[in-house]
């Protein structure tokens, strides 16, 4: 297989354009994978590519159009991962989407993935395809799993009465997977010419036709149980969404992945910080010494100090992602939704957004575009206002060196738990603030898929690219951030770095009147201003401000210069002030309203200085 390059919206560089204009310049054919959401339809995309596509266990994920190139029978391919839609008629942004890219663009293939479990729902979506004459080819997906649920599907009775080539796969084991390979070689290799763009007219399909021609299909081909074989899942499900346990269970499975996080990732951290410390004094730093002493501390002080010290916090990111991963995939996230959807309902917002604020732990930028599958602008809308408030993989690196120097190991990772719950609460403030702004009578339409257990190459795969795409798409703006903040910490030449005297001093000071009620001194307030940038840019900018690379001693150096009640009303603002660039870009974006990006933006820092306001005076109160 040729390496493959993929774009997408949260990947490593900006998405390329989808080219929709006749057969490309360099011969490439177009293949698009469709299906509904929940049918493996992008792990099958990722085994066949190569590229990274995000792979989740809830419906709805894949929310934007993924692309990678390779080689299929010796030709270069264009290969599409298309959102997952229930009908090729829908009028949700995702499902427009799809049909405006069948209506523009030629396609030599299309894969239509289904979920094999759920055969008996999933084979509508074939029957459109079929219908407006696009050139299909059927993977049955899961095919193992719908063996151990009971269910009998004869896929060449199934093949000949649809007049289309069937294949049973998995592609979570990778079983037919080069089978399928073949199919697709075999049918890009005939000599024909690339498909006709879709006339908007040929989507008005009769729904009298589709439905009568189902039941011959499945009395054909498939044999269904009178109940499916699922245990594992009815036995877990009486106690996971059991209605008094459900929620308490859920956020204790939380609790203890942050423990177990915070147990294993500092020592790697604190081994990697201790790591790259030897390398800047011992290596780095004497190939420095014959420059000047400014460009010298530039690179040393700056440059290597701030990269560095993020850098260090890439083995616990790296953990997070793999539990994260473990949760969304084995379907817990879809009865998280589903647990939360009374309380999401009076709020105006609905499971879905619960899932998604949950995706935005890793990032909020795709958690935002995920809002594509919600049909009602004021859903889309609210939940947008309320993302930005989930405590994203940015956020956490400063909790967790925070927590790790300012308080007792044990306490630690309750100081994160806390902040992952006061991200709720906020949400919830918000949402049920401004929900009549923002109406919706939009149904809640949610499946729950049988636990499905990631394999644990899955799970690697998952967290090693979550990881990279972190590194390589903060790292831009960490270099900007640390470079900037060293600059004003040096600047103007004479004065004593960080002083009074320097850009940052001046600016910090002129600032004390509206934070230093809040407990943020000068110095931290130089390192707020650059996070609206990036997140990842406030640890970078404190390691720069306080001259300490080894997180070690940055937490020494902050833990003489604040006290708990600093540290905590610190990472409350921090945790719910205005979203990163990148963020805001993203929202403004998707909502196609620059007055609502901008109340958005104004509103977290509003809602930040009030809550670090309340801590910090109330702590300075009990004090006396």
């Amino acid at each position: 297989m040729s390496p493959a390059t993929a774009s997408d919206p949260a990947s490593e560089s900006a998405p390329a354009r989808l080219e929709t204009e006749g057969r490309p310049a360099d011969g490439r054919q177009r293949v698009a994978l469709l299906g509904m959401p929940n049918t493996g339809k992008s792990t099958f995309f990722t085994r066949l590519t190569g590229a990274h596509a995000q792979i989740g266990n809830w419906p709805g994920l894949t929310v934007d159009l993924m692309q990678a190139q390779l080689e299929l029978g010796g030709q270069p391919a264009l290969v599409v991962d298309l959102p997952g839609l229930y009908d090729l008629r829908g009028y949700s942004e995702d499902e427009l989407l799809v049909r405006g890219f069948l209506e523009s663009t030629r396609l030599d293939l299309v894969l239509v993935i289904l979920n094999a479990s759920q055969i008996d729902r999933q084979l509508q979506l074939v029957l459109q395809a079929r219908s407006l004459g696009l050139p299909v080819l059927v993977l049955l997906n899961m095919a193992d799993e719908a063996r151990r649920f009971g269910l009998t599907i004869d896929h060449g009775a199934l093949s000949r009465e649809l007049g289309l080539p069937v294949l049973p796969i998995s592609a979570k084991y990778g079983t037919g997977c080069a089978e399928a390979r073949a199919a697709i070689e075999a049918r890009l290799s005939c000599d024909t010419p690339p498909g006709r763009c879709l006339d908007p007219a040929r989507f008005l399909l009769d729904d009298l036709a589709l439905d009568a021609a189902l039941a011959p299909l499945l009395a054909a081909a498939v044999r269904l149980p009178e109940r499916l074989k699922d245990r594992t899942t009815r036995r877990l499900d009486a106690v996971l969404l059991q209605p008094l346990l459900g929620l308490p269970l859920f956020f204790l499975a939380m609790f203890l992945m942050f423990q177990g996080i915070y147990a294993l990732g500092v020592p790697l951290q604190l081994g990697l910080a201790h790591g790259l410390e030897r390398v800047g004094t011992e290596l780095i730093r004497p190939l420095l010494a014959g420059l000047p002493p400014f460009l010298g501390g530039f690179l040393m002080d700056g440059l290597y100090q701030g990269i560095g010290t993020v850098a260090a916090f890439l083995p616990v990111i790296f953990l997070f992602f793999l539990a994260m991963g473990l949760v969304e995939d084995s379907g817990y996230l879809s009865r998280a939704a589903f647990l939360m959807d009374g309380l999401m309902e009076r709020l105006g917002l609905d499971g879905r957004s619960f899932v998604l604020s949950l995706m935005g732990f890793g990032c909020n930028v795709p958690a935002l575009l995920g809002t594509r599958v919600m049909r009602s602008s004021g859903l889309r809308l609210l939940s947008m206002l309320v993302i930005p408030f989930s405590l994203c993989s940015a956020r956490l690196n400063v909790f967790l060196f925070m927590s790790a120097a300012l308080f007792a190991p044990r306490q630690g990772a309750t100081v994160i738990f806390s902040l992952y719950l006061l991200s709720f609460v906020a949400m919830i403030v918000t949402a049920a603030l401004f929900k009549g702004s923002f109406s919706s009578d939009e149904p809640l339409v949610l499946e729950l898929p049988p636990y499905r257990f990631p394999t644990f190459r899955q799970m690697l795969n998952r967290a090693w690219c979550e990881v990279r795409h972190f590194w390589f798409w903060s790292r831009r703006f960490i270099i900007l951030g640390v470079v900037a903040i060293w600059l004003m910490n040096n600047l103007p030449m004479g004065v004593a770095p960080a002083s009074a005297g320097t850009l940052s001093g001046m600016l910090g000071q002129a600032l004390q009147p509206l934070l230093a009620p809040i407990g943020i001194n000068p110095k931290l307030t130089v390192a707020l201003l650059f996070g609206f940038i990036a997140k990842e840019i406030v640890l970078g900018g404190l390691a720069v401000i306080y001259t300490q690379a080894d997180p070690l001693r940055l937490g020494q150096a902050l833990a003489q210069d604040l006290d708990w009640a600093q540290a905590y009303s610190f990472m409350i603002f921090t945790l719910l002030y205005t979203p990163c660039l990148s963020t805001v870009a993203v929202m403004r974006s998707e909502s196609k309203n620059g007055r609502f990006t901008a109340f958005a933006v104004l509103w977290s820092l509003l809602l930040a200085w009030v809550s670090s306001f309340v801590f910090y005076q109330a702590v300075l109160w009990f004090r006396g």
